[in-house]
Parts: C-alpha cells; sequence; structure tokens
C-alpha cells in the first residue's frame, strides 16, 4: 500500500471517531510508504506482490487492503477467476508452483504457527524461490500485515482513498 496522504477512517464508533493514524505519525507512514516503494523494485515480480498483498488481506480480515489490491491487480492484467480461486489456491490449478510457494509463505507468516514456521514449508518454497527471493517475500509479508493492522484497527472505509490511488477507473468498482 502506498501512502502519501490519509485514507477516511470510519467516525462514530460507540467510542468515537478512530485516530487518523496517517495524520498522527506523518514520519513513520513516511518510512512505511518507502519500504513499499523499495519492494516494487525487489525480486519479486509485481503480479506475486499482487497476489501476496490480497492473500495477507483475506486472512486478516482488512477490507480497505483487499478492495485497494483487488483494484491494482486488476489494473495490472490480473484474471478475473484467478482472484475468485485466491482463497482456495491450495485447490485451484491457475496457480503455477512459484506463485503457491510465495501464497504459502505469505500465509504462514501471516497466521504464525505456535511451533513457527516448519522446516517442510520452508524448504517446499525455498525449491521455488531464491533466498533473496524469500528474504524480499518476507519483507513483502510484513509489510502488507501492518498496513492491514493499521486499517482494520482504525476501521479505514474501503474505497475512501480510490481516487488518490488512481483506483477510481471504470470497471473497478
Amino acid at each position: 500500500m502506498n501512502i502519501t496522504t490519509k485514507p477516511t477512517a470510519q467516525a462514530g464508533t460507540k467510542h468515537g471517531p478512530r485516530v487518523d493514524w496517517a495524520e498522527q505519525s506523518p514520519e513513520l507512514v513516511k518510512k512505511f510508504t518507502g519500504v513499499a516503494t523499495a519492494l516494487r523494485a525487489s525480486s519479486i515480480e509485481e503480479s506475486i506482490l499482487n497476489l501476496v498483498n490480497i492473500r495477507a488481506s483475506q486472512l486478516n480480515g482488512c477490507s480497505f487492503c483487499l478492495d485497494m489490491h483487488v483494484k491494482q491487480a486488476k489494473m495490472h492484467g490480473e484474471r478475473e477467476l484467478r482472484l475468485y480461486h485466491l482463497a482456495a489456491w491450495r485447490d485451484s490449478t491457475l496457480f503455477a508452483p512459484r506463485e503457491r510457494a510465495a501464497l504459502a509463505w505469505t500465509e504462514v507468516l501471516t497466521k504464525l504457527p505456535d511451533q513457527g514456521v516448519s522446516d517442510e514449508i520452508y524448504e517446499r518454497v525455498r525449491t521455488q524461490l531464491s533466498e533473496k527471493e524469500i528474504s524480499d517475500l518476507s519483507f513483502a509479508v510484513m509489510l502488507i500485515n501492518s498496513w492491514n493492522r493499521l486499517n482494520v484497527g482504525f476501521k479505514t472505509v474501503p474505497g475512501s482513498a480510490d481516487a488518490m490511488y488512481g483506483l477510481d477507473k471504470p470497471g473497478l468498482n
């Protein structure tokens, strides 16, 4: 997620309006945005980063990020059927082995098991991704999980930043 200005938080919860995290912590947002920019130039291709962002957002229940990343994926040419299959990627024939490895790594780092990441999962991922790619992917997963936690915690409204991100194009809503 690229935050250069603030998305809208849902006001009027039973405890009053939520904090505008982008306004309250602009220097931290700037640092996170820097990581997001660096990830676009990383060893992980944009199509996989899109899948990772969507899948982590599904797992975390982040409607703002899910809305945004689905729209971005569609703009970058992702097929709609693959988006529908993403929640059940293990049973779908639409994902390549490299994508499956990235999705497995995304899931295990998003929902860390009590016993940690197993050697079996790591070795499976290592057959498809280099050490550099696993490292870059881990930062991508860490970043989307952080954005998810901000947007879930502060109830950022899905679609509220579409114009800012160029996601208000026909066919995306």
